[in-house]
């Protein structure tokens, strides 16, 4: 993280002939188990991880964002504040200029900036690199502004920002976490009234480590079937005469499954969410009681649901977790809007070479672009670095 800092501070100074006001870090996240569950006002999960957005930032009075970052190709975007218009922009621009609209939109005086940025959160990895993106501008923002926002506030104001400014129709799960994690802990977040908790997750502690297995397959949250899936469930929703799928009581799932009647698609997405957001409770009271290793076949069991209910899945995330269950692994699972990503897989600390090598091997054998495999470690949420 040093390091970064460090660079990212010079690189703003080379770039713009000045010293930054600050540099601030967002990172990215791994959600533990609640998946699609974030925009039908269900429960989630999500830890924040080590890799991080770093962005140098600077006021500027004259209405003139300017944009750049070490990681695309290309020198500095210059955009005008009363141009910014939801649609406008295509480019990964779109989410820094997104969250300086979304600001502006709710009444908050942003007059301009200059903000110099590098990440090292893997992009198309299911990892929300773009909320890293949009709430470490975010953060920056609101302190140099003294806008006196709360971290879900900022969270908030980056969800609209990517819904509705960038498109992408996202629940509030990826900025909150980026915004509010805490080391050494999973968050418990209930998306409908942003009430968290956070629940101790220090696998290291147990013998235990959680790996990402980033299977390099990009997706695309603006792409058309995630915005399919979230129609479905909002159908679903609407044909039980319920405000979201939260509402849908696991106990009762059968006969609400039953009054779908001929909705075969409806019904498989109202089954997944519902189960989903048991799956999530269940982890919570598993880490409680401190019996961490039976999160493992509760993981695995997400999995299913995402790949057979949902659809989401795709082969490669599917050998992760095939090939990782039968080398020993406790559990396994694909994190993320699926489509591509990540999967992770909970291991007992002597067996992460032998779970690690045999999905390197399985990816070689099926003739797949090589997995990047790395240890998630729960890390802390933004903060300011200087």
């Amino acid at each position: 993280m040093g390091a970064q800092r460090v660079q990212v501070r010079d690189g703003f100074a080379e770039l713009y002939g000045a010293e930054p006001e600050g540099v601030w870090s967002a990172p990215g996240r791994v959600n533990l188990i609640g998946e699609h569950t974030d925009y039908n006002d269900g429960f989630v999960m999500p830890f924040a991880l080590p890799h991080t957005a770093v962005a140098a930032v600077s006021r500027r009075t004259d209405g003139v964002l300017r944009l750049h970052s070490a990681d695309v190709e290309g020198g500095v975007v210059e955009l005008t504040l009363d141009d910014l218009a939801p649609g406008s922009d295509k480019n990964w621009t779109a989410y820094p200029a997104g969250v300086v609209w979304a600001l502006r939109e709710a009444g908050h005086a942003v007059t301009g900036a200059d903000v110099h940025l590098a990440s090292t959160v893997p992009s198309g990895a299911g990892l929300s690199s773009s909320a890293a993106l949009e709430v470490v501008v975010a953060l920056a923002l609101n302190d140099l502004y003294e806008l006196g926002l709360q971290r879900w506030q900022l969270a908030r104001l980056c969800q609209r920002a990517e819904n509705v400014y960038v498109g992408a129709p996202t629940g509030i799960m990826d900025q909150t976490a980026s915004a509010c994690c805490e080391a050494g802990h999973a968050l418990f977040l209930d998306t409908r009234d942003l009430s968290q908790r956070q629940i101790p997750f220090d696998l290291a502690a147990e013998g235990m480590r959680l790996l990402v297995v980033d299977t390099q397959v990009k997706h695309a949250h603006s792409g058309g079937e995630y915005g399919k899936r979230r129609a479905g469930c909002e159908k679903g929703a609407a044909l039980l005469g319920v405000d979201a799928l939260r509402d849908v009581a696991y106990a009762d799932l059968d006969t609400e499954l039953e009054r779908l009647g001929d909705e075969e698609e409806v019904r498989r997405l109202v089954r997944h969410v519902v189960t989903e957001d048991e799956r999530v409770e269940r982890v919570v009271a598993l880490l409680r009681a401190g019996d961490t290793h039976a999160i493992g076949p509760v993981l695995t069991e997400g999995h299913a649901s995402l790949r057979d209910d949902f659809r989401v899945s795709c082969p490669e995330l599917d050998l992760v977790v095939d090939t990782a269950l039968s080398a020993g692994a406790l559990g396994a699972r694909m994190t993320g809007g699926g489509f591509g990503g990540s999967a992770i897989v909970l291991v007992e600390e002597a067996d992460v070479a032998t779970v690690t090598k045999a999905v390197e091997n399985a990816f070689a054998t099926a003739g797949f672009t090589a997995p990047r495999v790395f240890e998630a470690v729960p890390s802390a949420g933004a903060t300011r670095l200087s």
